[in-house]
């Protein structure tokens, strides 16, 4: 039963997500976190702020303003204490350049006493760099910009 409440919880921040709404996986996090993002690009990094989180959400929402995850399957392991949740999604995007685009990947969600304490997210950077390079291409400054850490 607990594994069934944790995928329907995963689920609905990849639905607040695809709305556009992050509060939903920011107000998620436990008081000590992890944001990971594989990749040394604008979006890559590591940030255990709720502000830099947010900042890295709102740069997401900036350069993928139609972001959407279509979820293939939730796995869930562990206890209340010490719970494990990999989601396995395909997303599509027009980037800010109208040009449709899509990656797949996955989230590692750790999760103790129902906050995330480390969320790792794992796209297919090949295909992540190549949807920077063209956005870098078309003149949008921030496919180029730092990674978001802190």
């Amino acid at each position: 039963m607990y594994h069934a409440i944790v995928r329907r919880v995963v689920s609905g921040l990849f639905d607040a997500v695809n709305r556009g709404d992050a509060q939903p996986v920011l107000d998620g996090f436990a008081p000590s976190f992890e944001h990971i993002f594989l990749g040394t690009g604008a979006l890559g990094g590591r940030r255990t702020s709720l502000s830099q989180t947010r900042s890295w959400y709102a740069r997401l929402y900036r350069l993928l303003p139609d972001i959407h995850f279509d979820i293939d399957r939730i796995t869930v392991s562990g206890t209340p204490w010490n719970t494990l949740a990999v989601v396995e999604w395909r997303e599509r995007n027009s980037g800010t350049d109208g040009v449709v685009t899509t990656n797949q990947g996955i989230h590692a969600v750790h999760i103790r006493w129902g906050k995330m304490t480390r969320l790792i997210i794992c796209p297919d950077t090949t295909l992540l760099v190549a949807t920077l390079d063209r956005l870098k291409r078309a003149g949008v400054e921030e496919a180029n910009a730092p990674m978001i850490e802190g």
